[in-house]
């Protein structure tokens, strides 16, 4: 029981404020904040805290307090030791003298330290205490289902709380899990290969197969989702080829697929995607090709039989718009024209839902984008082209209005920006399109500055510095044109030598080569 001397003279992180109706995600919140530790990298820069990187003790439970004392009192030794205020919001908590009361409190007292908000419980309008949004409404962690999720809610908190960059965090703790995962592998390796000894067995004793699904997908979802953006990041495309290889196998081990259910075949699909996704990257279309062929097989069947399933539409449509990807790629355009309409029907239907998921935004934004692309790339339609390169921007704007912290997203908006660029510039109005190249390379750049390791943001900068040389060269501007070129040469040179396996840096360095190659000749001329 804490008393009030120790009140008076212990140091709170943070005081977690919240209705009483809400005491069960207040405890599991409370409960995951105090045992997190930082990864060792940020331990440094949160301001407070253990030196094991613990954030530090969070108030919590009025219980805890003496009854014999005055309440209010009680608190506010609590609040008047407290860096951080946390508030859980829910139609509960609005409807709360308590939480009011502790949010005036605590303005009063520390008038100048951070008051964070959760939302947990309903919409923003119908959550939000009055206190809490006196001056303005808060930005919060969404920690609904349909927000931003547990996960990436709780790091909002806990990176408010320790005043470290969310960004910065949550790569940190993926490259954490990501170490964490490659140093078991090998131990794992064994036991997967003696699950996939005994699947037969597993079977026939159903429910410790169906305990072992669960384990052994869950550790796929995380391989396909936290794991595999990291690898993104490093640009490993033999670790990546490795995860799959190891997926794939708990397939095969299954035996007739058919017995499946329809949320593993999807989680296979996706797999599926990965996978082509990597033999694309090593100029391996015709592997490329059967994987996407096979995962649009699985999604057709599994959307047909639940056509009304949102995850199901979603799934589908990035069946179709990898084999759309492909057609434009091999200059397939009517295959491609083909498979962007019924991508872009699905996704439709997805943005008519009262609720959009930040990926059916992006797939929204990668949809009209193949389009925008095809009719470019056609050179004959640059008004439909302006529209639909419009429309690709649109889409990933409204991305980054869901999900403001994604840093893909303002990957995905630099793309756009170039497109759109393209597409001035096949109409004829130059003006427009230098304004639109300028942007990708302003939000490129600032992508690099954030995280000048992450070979993902590195190739896509080689890429457009590439791109903006070859267009300074169409409009005679070629000093300029050739300093951007060996700029863009130097990064994808680098790349290069770091996994010669991945082809899509090997042609930006040849292609690279050969501008500047082809420039100093024509120079010297």
């Amino acid at each position: 029981m804490v008393i009030r001397s120790e009140l008076e003279s212990t140091e709170f992180r943070a005081f977690v404020s919240y209705s009483h109706s809400d005491a069960a995600i207040a405890k599991k919140i409370h409960r995951k904040m105090e045992a997190y530790k930082l990864p060792k990298l940020l331990r440094d820069m949160q301001s407070g805290g253990t030196k094991d990187g613990r954030l530090g003790q969070l108030f919590r439970d009025r219980e805890d307090l003496p009854a014999a004392l005055d309440l209010s009192k009680s608190v506010k030794a609590a609040l008047a030791q407290s860096q951080v205020l946390i508030v859980l919001c829910s139609p509960n908590a609005k409807n709360s003298p308590w939480v009011a009361k502790e949010i005036e409190l605590f303005r009063e007292l520390h008038p100048d330290r951070p008051i964070l908000a959760a939302l947990v419980a309903g919409e923003p309008d119908e959550a939000f205490p009055p206190a809490l949004i006196q001056e303005g409404e808060p930005l919060a962690a969404d920690l609904r289902k349909e927000g931003d999720g547990w996960r990436l809610g709780l790091f909002k908190l806990i990176a408010g709380v320790a005043e470290v960059p969310l960004d910065a965090l949550v790569q940190r703790d993926a490259q954490r899990q990501f170490r964490s995962v490659m140093a078991v592998t090998l131990a794992t390796t064994i036991g997967l290969l003696t699950m996939i000894g005994m699947t037969y067995y597993a079977i026939q004793q159903r429910n410790e197969a169906q305990h072992q699904q669960a384990q052994a997908e869950a550790l796929i979802e995380f391989m396909l989702t936290d794991l595999r953006g990291s690898l993104k990041g490093v640009g490993r495309l033999d670790i990546m080829t490795a995860v799959n290889e190891k997926t794939m196998d708990y397939y095969e081990a299954q035996g007739d697929l058919s017995t499946l259910s329809a949320e593993s075949l999807a989680l296979r699909a996706r797999n599926l995607h990965g996978w082509g996704e990597i033999d694309e990257k090593r100029g391996d279309m015709n592997a490329a090709f059967e994987k996407f062929s096979e995962a649009h097989r699985v999604t057709e069947a599994l959307l047909a039989k639940d056509p009304s399933n949102h995850e199901r539409i979603f799934t589908h449509a990035q069946s179709e718009n990898w084999l759309s990807h492909l057609a434009y790629w091999g200059k397939d355009f009517e295959e491609a024209k083909s498979r962007t309409a019924k991508n872009k029907a699905l996704i439709s239907r997805l943005m008519k839902a009262p609720q959009k998921k930040p990926d059916w935004a992006r797939h929204a934004g990668y949809s009209y984008g193949a389009d925008c692309a095809r009719l470019v790339a056609a050179d004959d339609k640059p008004k439909a082209a302006l529209k639909e390169c419009s429309q690709a921007l649109d889409h990933i704007k409204t991305l980054i209005k869901i999900a403001p912290d994604d840093k893909q997203a303002i990957s995905d908006l630099a793309n756009r920006h170039a497109w759109l660029s393209d597409a001035y510039f096949a109409d004829g109005q130059d003006d427009k399109g230098f304004v639109h190249r300028g942007e990708q390379l302003r939000l490129v750049k600032s992508l690099v500055e954030g995280n000048p390791e992450n070979r993902s943001w590195q190739e896509q900068w080689a890429a457009t510095q590439m791109s903006y040389a070859q267009l300074l060269m169409g409009h005679q501007r070629d000093s300029e044109a050739l300093e951007y070129a060996k700029r863009a040469y130097k990064i994808a040179n680098e790349l290069a030598s770091l996994d010669p396996d991945n082809s899509r840096y090997m042609i930006w360095k040849e292609r690279t080569e050969k501008l500047i190659k082809l420039k100093e000749i024509e120079n010297d001329k």
